[in-house]
């Protein structure tokens, strides 16, 4: 059994985490450390988890930090950097991100196994990828390799409220999200220095011509994310080369039918489809922004770099109704 930390434990992400890992079978959680919820019972926070586990809060894992296999980091964006300068961490140890933190950071490996399971598998330092970043990389990545991207790529994703995190702030607060939809961080969102980074790690040249729309949606999580750019490609060829870049991924799965957010709410699946129209190739795609967006592929993650089966603990069943 591996022994597993959680840092950050209160919010959305380390949520998910522990909704994983009590049923995982090849895992044990050591500790769960946050501060603000120090000496409370984890399902008390987390109260979907009565009856899984009676872990408590700690405060600071301390010596326990030396006896884990794994740590993941569950904290605010710009914290983790500072936490992991803080604390004597054993380079033995996997650390698994879940911040922004180091998603640029050359010395710690992009957690996104479709493009890097081989480095995944000797890895000590994964930067997890952010959930819109998941999503669009799914659409926009085998055509980057296969030369097809270097024109214009536009993008639009809808996301659910909970890829805003835990804290609440005026435009999470359900009277304003409920029934609404707006664009935010247009063509500036975050995510698009990472998607930069990964597209050109597999041949795209193009650097700026990448356009994202974001949209907030009036539900609690999943992302759908549209892209298109010009190809004279047919549609039977651009689906074959999206099966072939996904055909071994354990999660991603290319379908020639139309998806929706429900097939992968509450799974780690990455669903794929693939349509032209005219001279333009549209791809659709679908995650659960908190799973294959953040919880779910740290997980898979963490089963790669410490030699699991990369689909334990992460057979997960959606709803559907």
């Amino acid at each position: 059994m591996k022994r597993i930390g959680i840092v950050g434990g209160g919010g959305y992400t380390a949520g998910e985490l522990l909704r994983i890992l009590v049923h995982h079978p090849e895992v044990e959680i050591a500790f769960v450390e946050s501060g603000s919820q120090a000496g409370k019972r984890v399902d008390e926070v987390h109260d979907d988890l009565v009856g899984d586990t009676d872990l408590q809060f700690v405060g600071a894992a301390g010596a326990a930090l030396q006896s884990v296999d794994a740590i993941f980091l569950c904290m605010g964006h710009g914290v983790s950097r500072g936490w992991i300068e803080g604390h004597r961490v054993r380079q033995s140890t996997l650390v698994v991100d879940l911040s922004t933190d180091f998603r640029m950071d050359e010395s710690w490996v992009y957690g996104l196994p479709e493009i890097n399971r081989d480095a995944l598998r000797t890895a000590k330092r994964v930067a997890n990828p952010g959930c819109f970043a998941t999503a669009i990389q799914l659409a926009l990545l085998p055509l980057a390799a296969a030369g097809l991207a270097e024109g214009e790529v536009h993008v639009n994703g809808i996301t659910g409220s909970t890829g805003a995190g835990q804290s609440p702030s005026p435009t999470t607060h359900f009277s304003w999200r409920n029934a609404n939809v707006s664009v935010y961080k247009a063509f500036n969102h975050q995510h698009l220095a990472e998607i930069g980074r990964s597209a050109a790690q597999v041949g795209r040249i193009a650097t700026d011509n990448l356009h994202f729309l974001p949209v907030r949606g009036p539900f609690a999580r999943g992302i759908l994310a549209t892209c298109y750019l010009d190809t004279d490609r047919s549609e039977d060829e651009l689906r074959t080369l999206f099966r072939d870049f996904y055909a071994g991924a354990a999660f991603t799965h290319v379908t020639d039918e139309p998806i929706n957010l429900k097939q992968v709410v509450n799974t780690n699946k990455g669903l794929v489809h693939v349509e032209k129209h005219g001279g333009k190739v549209l791809v659709t795609t679908a995650i659960d922004n908190l799973l294959k967006g953040a919880s779910g592929q740290a997980v898979q993650n963490m089963n790669l770099a410490l030699a699991l089966d990369e689909r334990a603990g992460l057979r997960l069943k959606a709803s559907m109704f």
